[in-house]
């Protein structure tokens, strides 16, 4: 079933590159933006890790905490993040979840159920619904997913994937501010430093 805006965000335990995590311990009283990618080193999902890096600094100063995702193993996370650096200018600084049992894809409907075998086989093809956003509010409750087209737009752009959330009055954190209204921002890649609202603003609760 697919999550539902306002419900629980499923638990987990992953593996990641910062170590083996249980997702609503990690999130405690923060806000969170679980992101997902259909494989490592293509070429786009490159440039967004590298552009969301860069706006991490942006995210930590309104409570908001990043994950991301893919079917690869953590090592191959790893040996990516290098080459993101090299190419970007900036490394992932947040958590990448290796999903090789397809856990967390199956549980956040980016993959049916009956997905199984080596991820090493599967090309970003077999994982094209593997490219989602989820925005989780305190109390782990889901406040908008996005599932994002692999295709392209018009004049080369990409659809939007970054989120930024912050009060309405003063963009500051919203650590503990369980009801406030939040304005949600979708970022286009390449959009780096700061934080651009290309599509209208959304109001959201928790």
């Amino acid at each position: 079933m697919a999550l539902q805006i306002g419900s629980v965000a499923p638990d987990f335990e992953a593996e990641t590159t910062d170590g083996k995590i249980k997702f609503h311990d990690w999130i405690g009283n923060s806000w969170a933006l679980l992101f997902s990618h259909p494989k490592d080193f293509t070429p786009v999902c490159t440039t967004e890790l590298g552009a969301l890096a860069k706006l991490k600094p942006e995210f930590d100063k309104r409570g908001v905490k990043l994950m991301g995702l893919s079917v690869d193993p953590v090592d191959k996370h790893s040996k990516w993040s290098e080459d993101i650096k090299e190419t970007q200018g900036a490394a992932p600084n947040y958590p990448m979840i290796g999903d090789t049992d397809y856990n967390v894809s199956k549980l956040y409907d980016m993959l049916p159920a009956s997905t199984s075998g080596d991820p090493a086989t599967r090309t970003p093809a077999d994982n094209q619904t593997v490219r989602n956003v989820f925005i989780i509010g305190p109390q782990v409750r889901s406040a908008t997913t996005r599932r994002r087209r692999s295709i392209r737009r018009a004049g080369n752009r990409r659809n939007p994937i970054f989120v930024s959330c912050r009060s309405r009055s003063s963009g500051s954190s919203l650590r503990g501010k369980a009801r406030q209204h939040v304005l949600v921002h979708l970022v286009m890649p390449g959009l780096v430093p700061g934080i651009h609202a290309l599509e209208p603003v959304h109001g959201c609760r928790n």
